[in-house]
């Protein structure tokens, strides 16, 4: 309870406050995907995982490889 005191007391609430009301309206003026970009977005995210994992698997396979024959 002395924390929320403390809190309102040095103005901290009443900024939160704002920065809640200002990020509620700029939530209003951002445009939105509709569910087909979304769905399209989210694929290419997937693959381009998929390239990246697949990548540094390839990569790290071979560096073990080199490693183990060096030694």
């Amino acid at each position: 309870m002395a924390a929320f005191g403390a809190a309102w007391y040095m103005g901290w609430l009443q900024r939160l406050v704002v920065y809640v009301e200002e990020t509620k309206e700029e939530l209003r003026r951002c445009s939105w995907p509709s569910w087909e970009e979304l769905k399209g977005s989210t694929l290419v995210v997937f693959i381009c995982m998929a390239i990246i994992g697949i990548f540094t698997f390839v990569v790290d396979f071979v560096f073990a490889a080199l490693v183990r024959n060096l030694t």
